[in-house]
């Protein structure tokens, strides 16, 4: 979905690029799962404020991410991005009651120094966009830890439907005044499958966060780094450099411990 995002940023725009990463996701939910739970009862959730909120948060998060895909290399971007799972580890505590202890806190502040490396902030090797892979770090953080405490209550198909809702009645009113009309048969595709992809994988994050601890799942997304390496380079020809390396290898063990010490606790 990223590498399409990525394909996508220099002739249309990001604004219908989240349009149609939101809608495709919200009418292909709404054709997998309304024949078999029922049209309505896709809509209807026990939190509604919950679900609202993870749906504006994830519109966020796109848009951010979306945005600055087009300006970062895929492996930097998705190297910073890792930060989500250290988020969602440090506000376990205070949002979901799991304990977080000094060896977490500890790992949590290893893996943001390991981000300022990828980052650079100091020098002219900067490149600002990255911040606003943070702030979606951040957002998604959230809507992760909002999954995880909904999940007690709605089932995750209606959880992967409100996902996009925000972003699809929001946005069909704004995107259409500034709309593209796509070059060609590969960006249509593009545009579609950006929310078949996109509708699939928050079903998935559902459907996990309904069997599991929010800080032990989440570290999973790591191996998104070796798919963003390689398609970086095959696609675009980026190459990561070897602070990128170093820092996402910091960020990862910090995610990987947390992930460990969680599996052993009693």
């Amino acid at each position: 979905m990223n590498v399409e995002a990525k394909l996508l940023a220099g002739s249309v725009p990001v604004v219908q690029i989240v349009w149609a990463r939101t809608l495709v996701h919200t009418l292909f939910v709404v054709a997998l799962f309304g024949p078999r739970h029922g049209w309505w009862r896709l809509f209807v959730t026990r939190r509604p404020a919950t679900q609202l909120t993870r749906s504006l948060l994830l519109l966020v998060s796109t848009s951010l991410f979306f945005t600055a895909i087009g300006k970062v290399p895929l492996a930097d971007a998705t190297a910073v991005s890792f930060t989500s799972p250290l988020l969602v580890a440090a506000l376990a505590g205070p949002m979901l009651g799991e304990r977080v202890d000094l060896r977490h806190w500890l790992a949590i502040a290893a893996g943001f120094a390991g981000a300022l490396i990828v980052i650079r902030p100091i020098g002219g090797a900067t490149n600002p966009y990255l911040f606003l892979v943070l702030g979606n770090s951040a957002c998604y953080a959230v809507y992760q830890i909002l999954t995880r405490r909904v999940a007690a209550f709605d089932r995750p198909e209606t959880s992967v439907t409100y996902s996009a809702l925000i972003g699809t009645l929001v946005l069909s009113v704004v995107a259409p005044l500034s709309c593209k009309a796509p070059a060609g048969p590969p960006e249509w595709a593009m545009l579609a499958t950006l929310g078949l992809l996109g509708g699939l994988g928050h079903y998935y994050v559902a459907r996990g966060f309904t069997l599991g601890p929010a800080s032990i799942l989440s570290p999973f997304h790591y191996v998104q780094l070796v798919g963003a390496a390689a398609m970086g380079f095959l696609v675009f020809g980026d190459v990561p450099s070897a602070w990128t390396w170093v820092g996402a290898a910091i960020i990862i063990a910090s995610g990987l411990y947390i992930a460990w010490r969680e599996a052993v606790r009693p």
